[in-house]
């Protein structure tokens, strides 16, 4: 009976793996040869608000900040395909929820918005810290605690279009602290994206949705894959 009971747990999953533990093996990953530095610890040289005036968050000992309220920035460069590493700290909001607590986003190409957020235990949702906004749900959650260095590693293939006509869908892959929490999904542009088209390259864009996120160690390593 023992035995029968251990087989029927088995066959329902009662004793499934764990999710896997969010790791620091990308954490401070260093740009290889080939890549573009979009932040030197130094200055938001090289970004700029949506409006075309320089960024203006704040940097110090290496690491920029949003806001205060200050409106979203962008890289003056714009990219196909690439490869992206970027490390993000959440901000410790405990009275704050939902969407109101650490929350920030990654626009890849201006147009997917990886979410930013304090997701740490959570059920995955399209809406989490590691989805793609009302997308694409992550596989695990892979969030460490506020007030941690976290990092993402993205490769994004850039959609193909024969003039107007879209071809082949953008693609794209999230490591997230490690952990592969989307692996090689179709994706469409998010809504308030920069507003350029899909056809052409586009900026990373973070957003600035009024709380205290803090950004550092980000490049970025063009795929060149022609259209």
């Amino acid at each position: 009976m023992r035995l029968f009971c251990l087989a029927a747990a088995l066959a329902v999953g009662m004793f499934a793996p764990a999710d896997p533990k969010p790791n620091d093996s990308t954490l401070n990953a260093k740009p290889p040869e080939g890549a573009k530095v979009l932040f030197n610890g130094k200055s938001l040289e090289g970004w700029i608000h949506r409006d075309g005036k320089p960024a203006s968050w704040p940097v110090s000992d290496g690491v920029f900040t949003v806001g205060p309220k200050t409106g979203d920035i962008m890289t003056k460069d714009k990219f196909d395909g690439f490869k992206l590493h970027l490390e993000f700290n959440v901000p410790y909001m405990p009275k704050a929820t939902g969407q109101g607590r650490g929350n920030s986003g990654v626009y890849l190409a201006g147009l997917y918005e990886l979410q930013v957020l304090d997701s740490y235990g959570l059920k995955p949702q399209d809406n989490d810290c590691g989805a793609i906004y009302k997308q694409v749900i992550p596989k695990f959650n892979a969030c460490k605690p506020p007030l941690q260095w976290q990092t993402y590693d993205v490769t994004l293939h850039k959609a193909k279009y024969d003039g107007d006509k879209l071809v082949k869908k953008t693609r794209l892959t999230v490591v997230q602290n490690g952990i592969t929490i989307i692996d090689d999904a179709e994706i469409v542009p998010c809504p308030a994206n920069w507003g350029g088209k899909e056809s052409e390259p586009g900026p990373l864009l973070l957003q600035d949705h009024g709380n205290d996120v803090q950004y550092r160690n980000i490049w970025i390593v063009p795929l060149n894959e022609g259209k």
